[in-house]
């Protein structure tokens, strides 16, 4: 008896050089033309349910010949008659091939299919601003300046961080209002602090009778652009200092709190005061900050900074421009070759003030571009506030979504903790200026091959002839 076969199945790798589609499988073909084409990318893992009236065309390889893999796509084309029954079983199935573990984890600048691709601390990211269409494992995470030893002075060291950090990207109001105000991060403050941010900038505003982080509207917040209550946020961080027992944070507060001891009061009811540096200790006219082993050990671990001058009287919060200087946020922070400072703040070469803190990020979030921005840019405004900080480099250098930032953190570190090009070349607890080889960390792991590792070839292969058989097994 003849069976009805209700589906195609066809398999097509993309070669890098030459350019060009090889039909890598295929199984056997239903009635012309189809009802439906799904097409499966792996690269990035995708799924697209289309009409099509017209054959995909493809070449076969050449014998003896292995493509430098960069995109397989998976097409699966429904017979007319069967999509109701087949087509959520496919749906389902390749849903489920993207929790797939792959058997071996992709380096830096690798090709990947997801995060689990990646080594610890990288991210499978695309950045279509810089013309890269094909997601590679991208670093995430600064290299932590305490490896290389934590007794220098609190302002020798460089952090990565985080403005608007609690604008998180797709949050819902937690007044159950959709969010109408722009969302400037992809994590949450605990995966940011994971993936070694160590400076937070919230906005705080009085909002039904307590204290939320918020955007506003002629300086009011509004159920569309409260996010959540602070207390949420502090005690997550609170949860991340005492899970880690070594690691520092500071919190820029923009204060539009009115209510009395409303800051004070928020920070108690999180567990945070435990771990608060206390201002008396903050070093006056540029002297150096304690060293970071002393802060740790006393556990003084939270900075806090506030943009209200009398709160540092009134609730012994630091009035952030005693002790820092910044530059200007925003676009204005973004001018190739210029460093102003933001008008709080003394200028940049005020040396009266010891800690140095970097905006760079655009006054809209974008995050189709933020990986451009966070990259040769980003170095480049990294020398050039250099240069207008009486030749002092940040310890704060600020963001907003995207990746790219932590190559600029290393550098900064580079320069801060060991007088190195970057802090993968400095040498544990040796003398400033005594460096390893200077070559650009990451260099080696950029530079190997772009290739889908075998293995996770073979197991994504797998999954799909399983697929064939399982599709065959149900045509009548």
């Amino acid at each position: 008896m003849d069976r009805h076969i209700d589906f195609a199945l066809f398999c097509y790798i993309w070669d890098q050089t030459p350019a060009r589609w090889f039909k890598f499988c295929r199984s056997r073909e239903c009635g012309w033309p189809p009802s439906y084409d799904i097409h499966y990318h792996v690269l990035p893992s995708d799924i697209s349910v289309t009409r099509k009236t017209k054959a995909a065309v493809g070449h076969h390889p050449p014998k003896n010949s292995i493509p430098s893999l960069s995109i397989i796509t998976i097409s699966i084309w429904l017979c007319k008659g069967r999509e109701k029954t087949l087509l959520p079983l496919l749906v389902l199935l390749l849903l489920h091939s993207r929790l797939l573990p792959s058997s071996s984890a992709a380096q830096l600048g690798s090709i990947c299919l997801s995060n689990g691709n990646c080594d610890a601390g990288l991210h499978c990211e695309t950045c279509l601003a810089n013309g890269n269409l094909r997601p590679r494992c991208t670093r995430i995470q600064p290299t932590d300046p305490k490896s290389k030893g934590n007794g220098l002075p609190f302002n020798r060291y460089a952090w990565l961080t985080t403005h608007n950090s609690f604008a998180r990207l797709g949050q819902r109001s937690r007044t159950g209002t959709p969010v109408i105000a722009p969302e400037n991060q992809q994590d949450s403050i605990t995966g940011q602090l994971n993936n070694g941010v160590r400076g937070l900038m919230l906005d705080m505003y009085d909002f039904e009778n307590d204290i939320w982080l918020c955007h506003s509207f002629g300086g009011n917040c509004f159920n569309f652009t409260a996010f959540q209550p602070a207390i949420d946020v502090l005690k997550e961080i609170q949860l991340f200092l005492e899970a880690n027992p070594s690691e520092v944070i500071t919190i820029f507060i923009e204060d539009y709190v009115t209510s009395p001891k409303g800051l004070t009061k928020a920070f108690n009811a999180s567990g945070l005061m435990k771990y608060w540096f206390p201002v008396e200790r903050m070093p006056k006219n540029g002297g150096d900050w304690p060293l970071l082993s002393d802060m740790i050990s006393r556990n003084e671990r939270l900075l806090v900074f506030t943009s209200k001058a009398a709160k540092e009287a009134s609730e012994g919060i630091a009035y952030e421009w005693r002790y820092v200087v910044e530059n200007q946020y925003g676009d204005g922070g973004m001018e190739a070759g210029s460093c102003p400072n933001r008008a709080e703040s003394l200028p940049m070469n005020a040396i009266s003030r010891s800690l140095v803190l970097m905006n760079h990020f655009p006054s809209n979030p974008d995050m189709a571009t933020a990986c451009k921005h966070n990259s040769a840019p980003l170095v480049s405004m990294l020398s050039t506030c250099h240069g207008s900080s009486a030749n002092r480099w940040p310890n704060f250098i600020a963001r907003s979504d995207g990746g790219g930032a932590p190559e600029a953190t290393d550098i900064a570190n580079g320069h801060l903790v060991c007088g190195c090009n970057s802090i993968a070349c400095c040498k544990v607890n040796a003398s400033f200026g005594v460096c390893d080889d200077p070559a650009k960390p990451g260099a080696a792991a950029t530079s190997a091959s772009y290739r889908l590792s075998s293995p996770a070839l073979a197991s994504q292969l797998q999954y799909f002839s399983l697929l064939a058989i399982v599709l065959v097994s149900m045509a009548p």
